[in-house]
């Protein structure tokens, strides 16, 4: 598996990222997690609808926590067609926990724990601690990646407008 060094910090110190880059234009790539009640999720079953796709490490920590609550609040003002998912190497059953103890019901987290196959395939698999970079993909209607962003420190959150202003011009 291909490996990227220099792109991310935890707490300033380098990590490294494995798994395939992903840049826009380029078609999103297949990932199988598990949703909160431990069901496979292929993204290729999603519904026909514009894809904000955030990479955290953990809704445990205080930046995840802000961001995937942030997104929560955001997307109902984008309409039906667009949709949010939250991955992170949390267990479903922390994910399930977090998302009721923070009344998030417009996001749909998802655990990568098992396989790291969405870390692998987006690239942002971090490799000394087995958790994801925090990213940010725009996917539109015909499954091309039309937004990314890798926050270079993990402890950073993303460019919250940049990602909703892509968003929007896919929703005219």
């Amino acid at each position: 598996m291909k490996e990227r060094s220099g792109l991310v910090n935890i707490n300033g110190n380098p990590m490294t990222l494995v798994g395939n880059e992903i840049k826009v234009g380029d078609s999103a790539p297949e990932f199988e997690v598990l949703d909160n009640d431990l069901n496979p999720f292929l993204f290729s079953s999603k519904q026909q609808k514009i894809t904000i796709i955030t990479s955290v490490s953990s809704l445990d920590t205080s930046v995840c926590d802000m961001e995937t609550r942030r997104f929560n609040q955001e997307v109902s003002s984008l309409g039906d067609d667009v949709q949010v998912l939250a991955i992170s190497m949390d267990l479903p059953f922390a994910q399930k926990r977090w998302c009721a103890a923070a009344g998030v019901k417009n996001v749909l987290t998802l655990s990568d724990h098992r396989n790291a196959s969405f870390g692998m395939a987006y690239g942002v698999l971090i490799k000394e601690v087995r958790l994801l970079a925090r990213a940010v993909f725009v996917v539109d209607k015909d499954n091309i990646v039309r937004y990314h962003e890798l926050v270079a420190e993990v402890g950073n959150e993303p460019d919250y407008q940049a990602a909703l202003k892509a968003v929007r011009e896919l929703n005219q």
